[in-house]
């Protein structure tokens, strides 16, 4: 058996001696093939910027994103969601439009077809840097694609986010313009309560009880302003999502079992921790661990609701998935000041009952001035929520800062073609379609023997 096979390789091998020249002719002819296409292939430059990430005020939730990027996929991460945006038509369809190429070949050229053939746009793993990098027909072309992607994108994040604060402090502007009514209509109320009964100081005694539950009403003013705060941003994601046909309440998240739990653990754990100020100062141990346990809680929600959009998310796209998250936590925690009002309202009325044989002059008096107090303080925080919203509006965004510019790549230096890999290879297949050739002849000559 091996004679007989050392004897196959002999003849293969002289049958490859015997049509040197033409198997040598099939290499050659491979390798001046590929010699030649890389020489006159047209070059493909690539140009590559780095950018690092962060996360501002509304840039994923945005209300201008749902009209331009539908169809998007990708990752849910913040990072994953701004390379997809990247290869968005808002932000390609310009520079299609910009290149210098024949109109019979850009018309059909789509923003994802682009992406695909002229655009690696990449995340490192694990940290929020992102490269671009860019094919053009010239080195000029190539810088020009990674600077625009660039700068568009940016461009995008700043009307995204101006769009939403607009949103807001129109909401806030309202809110703030009711605030001030109802405070300032607390305090005539209060005056003239003063004017009529002649008091203008009401018993210590039932001043040193009643100072007790300020902890209680600034908590209690805190949540209505919670509560406000939530209802701006479900107008504003909401309406945003109408635009996408996409929706929180499709998944029941604020009548999932679990989200309903938490809920009602973190309203208790807030109701705790007020009865807990009520009666130690801000370093008491047990003040400190309700604060540690109430935000433990927070996360859990955050986590919760995360955690059942995105295992029914798999039909929507990143920014889809973002405003979704975002409606349903708004949702929970709306759902979560009112209920912290309410059982913060009925743990002061059971305080209140303490004093209940104070004089009512005295009652009326400090239940007014409590009134009055309250409804300062919310429009105090409203108009501090409103200046901030507007100077988050004025705000150049600063959702993607550039590392390292777009680089100019050297003419003589094209990624493709690489003439002297191009002849490498060529030659390669050359040599095993010689091999090929001459395995045939060998197969045809044992046969024509055996007949």
């Amino acid at each position: 058996m091996n004679q007989q096979e050392a004897f196959n390789i002999q003849e293969y091998v002289a049958i490859c001696k015997s049509k040197k020249k033409l198997l040598a002719g099939i290499v050659a002819g491979f390798a001046t093939v590929s010699l030649v296409a890389g020489l006159v292939w047209p070059a493909t430059y690539e140009s590559t910027t780095t950018v690092r990430t962060r996360m501002t005020p509304g840039s994923v939730t945005s209300g201008s994103v749902l009209a331009t990027l539908a169809g998007l996929s990708g990752a849910g991460t913040p990072t994953m969601t701004y390379v997809e945006l990247m290869k968005s038509g808002v932000v390609l369809q310009p520079i299609i439009d910009k290149l210098d190429w024949d109109e019979d070949e850009k018309k059909f050229l789509t923003p994802d077809k682009f992406a695909k053939k002229n655009l690696t746009i990449e995340s490192v793993k694990q940290t929020n840097i992102i490269t671009v990098s860019a094919k053009g027909n010239t080195p000029e072309e190539a810088q020009m694609i990674a600077d625009d992607v660039v700068n568009n994108f940016m461009h995008l994040m700043t009307d995204m986010n101006k769009d939403t604060q607009n949103t807001m402090l129109k909401f806030l502007n309202e809110r703030v313009s009711t605030a001030k009514q109802e405070a300032e209509e607390a305090g005539r109320k209060f005056a003239d309560y003063q004017k009529e009964h002649k008091m203008y100081e009401p018993k210590l005694q039932a001043e040193a009880q009643l100072d007790n539950l300020a902890k209680y009403d600034s908590a209690i003013s805190q949540s209505i302003v919670d509560a406000s705060a939530n209802d701006a941003k479900l107008q504003s994601v909401s309406g945003q999502l109408d635009a996408m046909k996409a929706d929180s309440e499709q998944f029941k998240i604020n009548d999932n079992a679990v989200v309903q739990d938490i809920r009602n653990n973190i309203v208790k754990k807030e109701v705790e921790l007020v009865g807990l100020e009520y009666k130690y100062t801000d370093e008491h141990p047990s003040v400190i661990q309700a604060k540690a346990q109430l935000k433990q809680l927070e996360d859990s929600l955050r986590n919760e609701v995360n955690a059942i959009v995105q295992s029914n998310a798999a039909t929507m796209n990143p920014a889809q998935e973002s405003l979704v998250k975002e409606q349903a936590l708004a949702e929970a925690s709306r759902a979560v000041a009112q209920a912290k009002k309410a059982a913060l309202e009925e743990q002061r009325t059971e305080k209140e009952e303490e004093i209940s044989k104070l004089p009512s002059e005295a009652i009326g008096y400090l239940n007014l001035e409590r009134e009055a107090r309250i409804k300062n303080e919310v429009y105090t925080n409203l108009v501090k929520q409103y200046e901030q919203s507007r100077i988050e509006q004025a705000m150049e965004s600063m959702d993607i800062q550039v590392v390292d510019k777009a680089n100019l790549p050297f003419e003589e230096k094209p990624i493709w073609p690489r003439p002297k890999l191009m002849t490498a290879v060529g030659g390669l297949i050359g040599v095993l379609v010689a091999m090929l050739y001459a395995f045939v002849e060998y197969i045809k000559r044992n046969k024509r023997l055996q007949d």
